[in-house]
């Protein structure tokens, strides 16, 4: 069957779930589909040196005990298969389709067959054979041929990923966390590589390039074929790692198909970056990912928690809250960037707005914002436009890192605001409804390149994104009274009815002390109804009066019951006197304590008598309060607000514009009634 493009080819494939939806939920589609679209494209590559290798095999399977080299070479692939079966003569013997099927999956040679089993793809079989459709669904994937020939890499890739749309999308899952749109993997693989034009012209360098998230491959993919169109002499490493086993099959079989010897598809690891590195110890020229958003890491929490009590760990700079882990990858790959004396390493990630700004100083997010800053990697920052994933119509952010800067942009980070560099797409893909042009890729990269500073790109020092949080007191200030309504606020505190409640098991000895308790109580308050009703507003004067009241009934009163009594009759008032501790200063009152972001530029001293004093003449900077790695007041906190940047002042519309459209509208609504009572 001949089809046009990638497509028409994706929903010829998808179209496969109307044989099977009768028998298998939607959230099994892919169980069957995306092993099968693998299995057939593997058996059309296979299938020109497939009696080759079968000639082979049967002359030396007795004579050699290792036949592997042999097989790859006669496959012209790292990968071979020995079953005499391919899609077109599995459908010969309908009876025993099943367990073919399952003998050519066991014959494939290791490596492959050890993808092939990510799938779990023989529990499939089995329930197509139960249910009656494994020939039918055999049959409709024959018809189609998807030999690189007829669909080439770049065209199996995308088929791939608008497959595994199609799924996440039927489901209301997150694709996000499989792959992303083709433009902005260009942009930034662009924004990554730009710089480096001269470094990409040195003929058979090696270059070492991964992806901690890797998804179905097209990341890695588009990096390499960009650094191959720069220089073909390069010689290319990738690297991967996927916690998906369908999406890591996927990119895994998909990078054996494309190379004879399967080098990239070796450096492609299972499991979770975050919880066991694949790649310890190495470190990668370029890097580029796209993080699952807003994903807790809990499943991870032990073993990055372990490591990032490790002064060498990956996660030494912070953690951030559970909820969200693309920090994490951030700090993983930062310290998997080539040493500067190796030459360096250079990062593109892109990331939702929560890495900006979430987190208050002394937070995790704020600590690794600050640990990048500091370090000065953080080169620059792009807004892309909405609506641009299939999954999310969020903002979203490419960071460019690296710890090789160019001397003019050390200690400056450039901040580019591409949210209205768009076109519409024809037909939206689930919440994708724009794309980047391959012209407005250019402009951004040139901006980027030139560090042209106008209304889409400002260039900031690092230290303008940090601050110093001050902790502002203000002093207590009670007025105290005996009356009515605070004596009944006394006898409904806790601790008060707590002194008539007794813990005792005995019932006979519980009962006496509870009796004791309330006793006291009441020569309690007998002693504070017998001090005058005056409003009192020296919290030390009207501590000598209750003192006095209370030896005179011959009350002993715990320090705890003393603190409640006085809480219970006081109430703030800004006319009374400021209440002093033991040692004569000020005693702050919690409920006025605030806080105050000073820039890291700036005197603490000058910016509270500028901003604070004027207005609060009483209050004072909580000195006990210190930053925990440079022993300051105040602790350091870093956030990049892109708005605060961007924003543009837009005036309200006229009041008579807004009263003209009121009015329009109204005669509307008048005349749509009309018609409806005629």
């Amino acid at each position: 069957m001949s089809l046009n493009n990638h497509t028409e080819i994706a929903n010829f494939i998808w179209s496969i779930a109307d044989l099977i939806r009768d028998d298998f939920k939607r959230s099994k589609y892919q169980d069957v589909i995306l092993p099968l679209t693998v299995l057939r494209r593997i058996d059309c590559v296979l299938e020109p040196t497939k009696k080759v290798v079968l000639e082979k095999n049967n002359q030396f399977k007795d004579k050699l005990s290792d036949l592997t080299n042999l097989l790859r070479k006669a496959s012209g692939f790292a990968f071979y298969n020995t079953s005499p079966f391919n899609f077109e003569n599995l459908l010969e013997d309908p009876p025993n389709i099943a367990s073919n099927l399952n003998s050519y999956i066991n014959s494939f040679s290791e490596n492959m067959r050890e993808v092939i089993d990510k799938f779990d793809f023989r529990n499939t079989i089995a329930k197509l054979d139960e249910a009656g459709l494994i020939f039918l669904v055999m049959e409709r994937f024959k018809n189609i041929d998807l030999h690189p020939d007829k669909v080439d890499n770049l065209q199996m890739g995308s088929i791939f990923e608008e497959l595994i749309r199609r799924f996440n999308e039927a489901l209301d899952e997150n694709p996000g966390e499989h792959f992303t749109p083709r433009e902005v993997v260009r942009l930034m693989v662009d924004l990554m590589l730009s710089p480096d034009v001269e470094l990409l012209k040195k003929d058979f360098k090696v270059f070492k390039v991964a992806d901690p998230a890797c998804g179905s491959g097209g990341m890695l993919t588009i990096a390499k074929e960009r650094l191959l169109a720069a220089n073909k002499t390069l010689d290319i490493y990738l690297y991967g790692q996927e916690v998906n086993p369908e999406t890591f099959a996927v990119c895994k079989s998909d990078l054996y198909m494309k190379s004879a010897d399967g080098r990239d598809a070796e450096g492609i690891s299972f499991g979770s970056t975050l919880s066991k590195d694949a790649h310890p110890t190495l470190g990668f020229d370029y890097q580029l990912a796209n993080p699952p958003y807003g994903k807790e890491w809990k499943k991870d929490q032990a073993a990055v928690e372990s490591e990032a009590r490790r002064p060498t760990g990956r996660f030494v700079a912070g953690l951030p809250r559970i909820s969200d882990g693309q920090m994490l990858f951030l700090q993983h790959m930062l310290s998997h960037m080539a040493p500067v004396e190796e030459g360096g390493g250079r990062v593109a990630i892109v990331m939702n707005g929560s890495p900006l700004f979430t987190g208050d100083a002394g937070s995790g997010e704020s600590e690794i914002r600050r640990w990048v800053i500091e370090n000065d990697w953080l080169e620059a920052i792009i807004a892309l436009p909405e609506q641009l994933f299939y999954n999310t119509g969020i903002a979203t952010y490419v960071w460019v890192l690296t710890n090789r800067k160019p001397g003019v942009r050390q200690g400056k980070v450039q901040l580019i605001n591409a949210t209205d560099l768009w076109i519409a797409l024809r037909k939206s893909l689930g919440d994708k409804r724009r794309e980047i042009s391959a012209d407005q890729i250019k402009e951004i990269v040139s901006i980027y390149l030139g560090k042209i500073e106008n209304g889409r790109s400002k260039v900031f020092d690092s230290s303008e994104f940090g601050y110093r949080k001050i902790t502002v007191e203000r002093p207590l200030r009670l007025n105290f009274q005996i009356s009515p309504e605070r004596l009944e606020r006394l006898i409904h505190e806790s601790s008060f009815i707590n002194v008539a409640v007794s813990k005792k098991k005995d019932p006979k000895i519980k009962s006496q002390e509870e009796e004791l308790g309330r006793a006291h109580q009441q020569c309690i308050l007998s002693a504070l109804r017998s001090m005058s009703s005056e409003l009192i507003k020296d919290r030390s004067a009207f501590e000598k009066l209750l003192d006095q009241s209370l030896q005179k009934a011959g009350l002993t009163v715990a320090a705890p019951i003393r603190k409640v009594i006085i809480s219970a009759l006081s109430e703030r008032d800004e006319a009374a006197m400021i209440c002093l501790d033991k040692a004569g200063n000020p005693e702050p009152d919690p409920e006025l304590r605030d806080t105050e972001n000073v820039p890291l530029g700036e005197s603490i001293d000058s910016y509270f008598d500028r901003e604070v004093k004027p207005h609060v003449p009483d209050a004072w900077v909580n000195t006990a309060i210190r930053d925990l790695r440079d022993s300051k007041v105040g602790k350091v906190g870093y956030e990049i607000n892109f708005n605060r940047y961007f924003y543009v002042y837009k005036p309200p519309r006229p009041l008579v514009e807004i009263e003209a459209d009121i009015k329009k509208i109204e005669k509307e609504i008048v005349e749509l009634l009309h018609e409806v009572t005629e």
